[in-house]
């Protein structure tokens, strides 16, 4: 179901602990389940690097589902806004494909995994999209634009229209690279 027919104003249902969440044309917010962490970051430009699904099976574990909705953002762009203290992490490298670690920080309170920080990944965090505030950037700004390890997709899931599909991780590869370099020429 569509967040809201009006997708050019934000759709902030009330659906977790805090009713404060935000969004302007430049910038939102993301708020675990029972609110005491809340993170914003921007939706465009140099902050934002970009959205996509994972099907690895480290992301079907770690969200308890088929796939994770994903986006990264620039650490120098994202902000803790309240319950830096309220996060707890969890690293490991025995699952990640690169033998990289990755750690996941959640809240200590309701669990919600918050954003995932990765060795292979300097200076950004992974952030969920379930947990941004505004249902309609889900479906606009947020909407992924990469589906990785299409190879563990679950049968009855078909992927996301319009995604770039690869078989396995696309960050770190000369494909990305490639991608990068043409987003930039585009500009």
């Amino acid at each position: 179901m569509a967040a809201t027919a009006d997708r050019s104003k934000p759709y902030i249902p009330h659906n977790s602990g805090a009713n404060d969440g935000w969004s302007t044309e430049d910038a939102a917010t993301a708020t675990c389940f029972c609110g005491a962490v809340q993170l914003s970051f921007p939706t465009h430009g140099p902050g934002f690097i970009d959205s996509f699904v994972c099907n690895c099976t480290d992301c079907r574990k770690i969200t308890a589902s088929m796939f994770a909705s994903n986006f990264v953002i620039a650490d120098s762009h994202l902000t803790h806004a309240r319950g830096r203290d309220a996060l707890r992490a969890y690293s490991q490298s025995r699952t990640i494909l690169s033998g990289n670690s990755m750690t996941n920080h959640f809240c200590g309170t309701c669990g919600t995994l918050m954003y995932r920080v990765g060795a292979a990944f300097p200076g950004c965090s992974i952030l969920r999209i379930g947990t941004v505030d505004d249902f309609n950037l889900h479906e606009t700004r947020l909407r992924p634009r990469v589906e990785q390890f299409i190879k563990d997709r679950v049968s009855w899931f078909t992927g996301v229209e319009g995604a770039k599909k690869i078989e396995g991780s696309y960050y770190g590869t000369k494909l990305q690279e490639e991608d990068e370099e043409a987003r930039r020429s585009a500009l």
